[in-house]
């Protein structure tokens, strides 16, 4: 049986207690703030309140590792001991960024720790530990098939001592919000090289640099994720200093596979605290709504919905616990099949747990009454963040069968 360390027991049950005083309270406040802002991609006054009171009780930046704990003020958490208060984080879906734990600001950071400069890292890192400002990460383009990263095409060509950015980018997350200062742009220097993965880079572009356009904002089937928001953008001859390249011209595939493995099981440790969640929403409308001269859980056929629900998440949880073991014993490079397996089985069964859950609430699962359809929104474009299900399968079909047929 697994055993969690006795500091991240207690920081659960620290985070359970201020997630009941002042999170679930406080749902209601953040819809209205948002339902009611002139800007609806300006920050909530209720989320600055919180960050203050998570910051003060020592909930901050939890998501930092033991390896990166320099860049922290507390020891780190190992992936394991995190996992659980990433699930109870991931039951309010706006919550992580409470405790400065939201993507895709996580991953960005880790970039900054790990690939960064000094001074980039006094420049943007610094900040962004403190909550001051957001990040976002621009990769995908709606023209190409980003499943294949090496097919980026936005330019980043030299002249003289600047980078000369040209291109487009789509479902850049955070780019709406006002308070995103930095991007992290991929995108091809080195068009020619005969080596794929050596064709691209990664390069700090600010926000307020000319030429950055934001185009428009995205959905996800309906939902904007105000007020931090997924853009199509637009660079145009846009100009930044040679300095603001991120650990070295044709390095950005290596970034980007360093920055994605940890981040996309934090997407599933977040799923999990929200099915759990609409889990026991679901048993709780069981016993309250009556069809047929009884109450709905002594319906067969919710019972049987309600077993398969714990069922999934347990074994989604099981299996995400031991990918987190794993990636704390050899690193998320030794622990890629895993990952895999993690990011291509995890949002789908999440996605089918809020489903029936929905289904026991009736209409009123599909509105903003209830968290689920969001739930359900998030799960399902889980299943394309940080590329698309068929691409780790087919990655991780191949590491298998290799694993049995070669000497």
């Amino acid at each position: 049986m697994y055993q969690f360390s006795e500091r991240s027991q207690q920081l659960q049950a620290q985070l359970q207690h201020f997630m009941q005083e002042n999170i679930y309270p406080n749902e209601t406040v953040y819809a209205q703030q948002l339902h009611d802002a002139e800007d609806r991609w300006a920050p909530l006054p209720i989320m600055d309140e919180l960050k203050q009171k998570a910051r003060a009780a020592g909930l901050w930046n939890l998501f930092i590792p033991p390896s990166l704990a320099k860049f922290a003020d507390h020891e780190g958490l190992s992936n394991f001991d995190y996992a659980p208060l990433a699930e109870q984080m991931g039951r309010v879906l706006w919550s992580p960024e409470v405790f400065n734990c939201n993507a895709p600001d996580t991953g960005n950071m880790e970039v900054f720790m790990k690939y960064g400069s000094e001074a980039q890292q006094a420049q943007w890192l610094g900040p962004l530990l403190a909550g001051e400002i957001r990040s976002a990460y621009a990769m995908t383009e709606p023209q190409v098939a980003c499943s294949d990263a090496t097919n980026v095409e936005l330019r980043i060509e030299r002249d003289g001592d600047e980078w000369v950015l040209n291109g487009r980018k789509w479902f850049t997350s955070n780019a709406m919000y006002k308070r995103t200062a930095i991007f992290i742009v991929m995108g091809k220097s080195d068009p020619d090289n005969s080596n794929r993965h050596l064709q691209q880079s990664q390069v700090l572009v600010p926000r307020d640099t000319p030429g950055v356009e934001i185009v428009r904002a995205l959905t996800t089937l309906g939902y904007d994720d105000a007020p931090l928001g997924h853009a199509e953008m637009r660079f145009d001859n846009v100009r930044v200093p040679l300095d603001n390249m991120l650990l070295g011209e044709g390095r950005g595939f290596e970034i980007a596979q360093g920055r994605l493995g940890p981040g996309r099981i934090h997407h599933c440790m977040r799923l999990i605290g929200i099915a759990q969640r609409s889990l026991e929403l679901a048993c709780q409308r069981s016993v309250s709504r009556t069809t047929f001269g009884r109450t709905l859980d002594r319906h067969q056929s919710v019972r049987e919905d309600i077993s398969r629900c714990f069922s999934e998440i347990e074994m989604a949880r099981l299996l995400v616990l031991k990918t987190c073991a794993r990636m704390d014993e050899v690193g998320p490079k030794g622990a890629m099949d895993l990952i895999a397996a993690s990011k291509t089985s995890v949002p789908i069964m999440m996605q089918q747990v809020i489903d029936r859950c929905m289904q026991v609430h009736g209409a009123g699962g599909l509105t903003e009454d209830y968290c689920m359809a969001e739930g359900f929104n998030y799960a399902r474009w889980c299943r394309q963040a940080d590329g698309p299900d068929q691409v780790h399968q087919m990655a991780l079909g191949k590491m298998i069968i290799n694993r049995y047929t070669q000497d």
